[in-house]
């Protein structure tokens, strides 16, 4: 894929992230952290180079809709490109499509609580706990979407997925 294509592909989906925060931003930022924007970490399966692109687009999205300062952005920068990283390992060792759920439920689960714990003043054990209750719906919607996208011919074509 050239470097365009890439570009184009990663720019679309850091805009994509934004929008889908944008609008459920609502329960994105509450107690349990549904943050359905983090279903998108799962096209790093299909599209590796999207690793800081996500991360990208979770430090953006902090920024403008988070209102915890610089941790909380740095912090949701790291976060996603570990876990898409890790979603990406899953790819390259081809790996049930369903074990995307535990990255996008355990990386943010267990990193986010480190410095919310601190900003909020609030037990680490409880944030991490609500966490995997809310990343348990986006993390199902990713793998899903992966899927169904590898099912379509066109798409399979295009992220390389045999």
């Amino acid at each position: 894929m050239s470097s365009t294509k890439k570009l184009t592909i990663s720019a679309m989906v850091v805009a994509l992230y934004i929008v889908v925060l944008y609008l459920t931003q609502s329960v994105s930022f509450g107690a349990y952290q549904i943050r359905i924007a983090t279903s998108l970490y799962a096209l790093a399966y299909a599209f590796p180079f999207l690793m800081v692109p996500m991360g990208v687009a979770n430090l953006i999205s902090n920024l403008l809709f988070g209102g915890l300062g610089p941790l909380d952005m740095f912090g949701g920068f790291m976060v996603g490109v570990i876990t898409t990283g890790l979603i990406v390992l899953i790819r390259k060792y081809e790996m049930n499509t369903w074990w995307i759920v535990l990255p996008i439920i355990f990386v943010p689960a267990l990193c986010v609580p480190l410095w919310l714990s601190y900003l909020l003043d609030l037990p680490y054990a409880m944030l991490v706990t609500n966490l995997v209750v809310g990343q348990t719906i986006p993390a199902i919607l990713g793998a899903t979407l992966i899927r169904v996208l590898s099912r379509r011919a066109a798409m399979a074509a295009v992220m390389g997925i045999r």
